[in-house]
């Protein structure tokens, strides 16, 4: 979620919006049951994270030979802090005040864990398998994957601060070429501990953990490594037919994928069902990219995928906890009339929240930066933490334990 692609040509980039926009309509289609692999969207949300945050970073090293890591959290908090405090704050309050007792409960138990970047881990010890999680019983389930992602911009800067400690201009070159190295074998470690740790009755623990879902994100990072940008520029300088039909298959092979899979059944993704699917999704950025003015590109650079990733960040912390405050049972509407309800709201919600909240406090608020931005953060984290303590937690359902002596 970086805000320029890792590119020395160009600069913002109208298609990886577009892909942006392409992968929340994915899991919003998933999650009011229109699209079996829409669940897929959030790999591509992964790769562009991976793809762009490492180009950032890489282009901090080239230009001072060292990664400003407090700077880079500090962008970090910026961009994703502010829309995922109001989501948590409005949703438990409207839980509080509307939800069963059962999901109140959920909501106050995950709430911290989402505060700390681990509610993925969370529902793991708590064995909430995420293929029946989905329910009334978690509201903020969905956000596993805000978890992976926060907790790779955690790790990964921290690796290549390191890659970068010895400077100059050759070991600046260096650090490009084992960031790719790096980037390789932590993700070839991640795709075999899927393929070992998966559980195929329940493959919930390798599909939300960290460890076996990084391979996404390093992918991503490998893409914008140089040594692996250079090859695509050469592609798509030298043979640009060979790279539209690569820029093509990619995304012929995204589609079929998003038609066909089914995380419930399909257990061929999780042995190497989601490394070919992360893979397709590579290429086609690493392309897109290079090449904006081919005809993939042009055509995720439409206007309503566009807008669409631009909210999208908004529009995946709202969707799920919209679709389970306005299920099927509390509107009395079935099948595209609910659709249409549910994603109208998470839009409108998303839209609000983007334009009043994320993009002032990210371009504009020059007090969410240095100290004042460091007292911000605190400020936002008691006030959480008190939220979580402050509000009440319905008493748990009596059992008539006499009724058990009754013959």
């Amino acid at each position: 979620m970086a805000d320029r692609p890792p590119s020395g040509r160009r600069g913002h980039l109208a298609a990886l919006d577009g892909l942006r926009g392409a992968a929340v309509v994915g899991v919003l289609l998933f999650h009011t049951g229109h699209l079996a692999g829409g669940f897929l969207g959030v790999d591509l949300f992964f790769v562009l994270s991976g793809y762009l945050i490492t180009g950032l970073l890489l282009r901090e090293v080239a230009a001072t030979g060292r990664v400003d890591l407090l700077a880079f959290w500090g962008r970090r908090l910026r961009r994703l802090l502010p829309a995922l405090a109001l989501m948590l704050v409005c949703v438990t309050l409207a839980v509080r005040a509307a939800g069963p007792p059962g999901l109140v409960r959920s909501t106050l138990a995950d709430g911290p864990w989402v505060q700390a970047n681990l509610v993925n881990w969370h529902l793991l010890a708590s064995s909430a398998g995420y293929w029946d999680r989905f329910g009334e019983e978690r509201v903020f389930g969905h956000l596993w994957s805000i978890a992976v992602e926060e907790q790779f911009y955690l790790l990964w800067p921290l690796l290549l601060a390191l890659a970068a400690l010895s400077g100059g201009r050759i070991a600046r070159r260096g650090t490009a070429t084992a960031v790719a190295v790096l980037a390789a074998c932590l993700g070839t470690a991640s795709v075999l501990a899927m393929a070992l740790l998966v559980d195929p009755a329940d493959p919930t623990r390798v599909y939300t953990g960290t460890d076996t879902r990084a391979f996404s994100l390093l992918l991503g990072a490998l893409a914008a490594a140089p040594p692996v940008r250079e090859r695509l520029d050469r592609l798509a300088d030298r043979a640009p037919r060979a790279a539209a039909a690569a820029t093509a298959l990619a995304a012929a092979v995204i589609a079929v994928l998003w038609l066909i899979a089914d995380g419930t059944t399909a257990t061929w993704l999780y042995g190497g069902g989601l490394f070919v699917h992360a893979l397709a999704c590579t290429v086609l950025i690493g392309l897109c990219a290079r090449a904006p003015e081919g005809l993939v590109a042009r055509v995720l650079a439409a206007g309503p995928l566009r807008w669409a990733g631009t909210i999208s960040y908004s529009l995946y912390l709202w969707h799920w906890p919209v679709i389970v405050l306005l299920s099927p049972e509390a509107t009395g509407l079935t099948g595209w009339w609910w659709t249409a309800a549910v994603c109208a709201v998470s839009v409108a919600l998303a839209a609000l929240s983007t334009h009043l909240v994320e993009d002032p406090i990210r371009f504009r608020a020059r007090w969410a930066t240095g100290r004042r931005g460091a007292a911000a953060f605190a400020a936002v984290m008691v006030a959480l933490a008190v939220l979580w303590a402050a509000v009440p937690v319905p008493a748990p359902p009596a059992v008539d334990v006499t009724a058990l002596d009754r013959p």
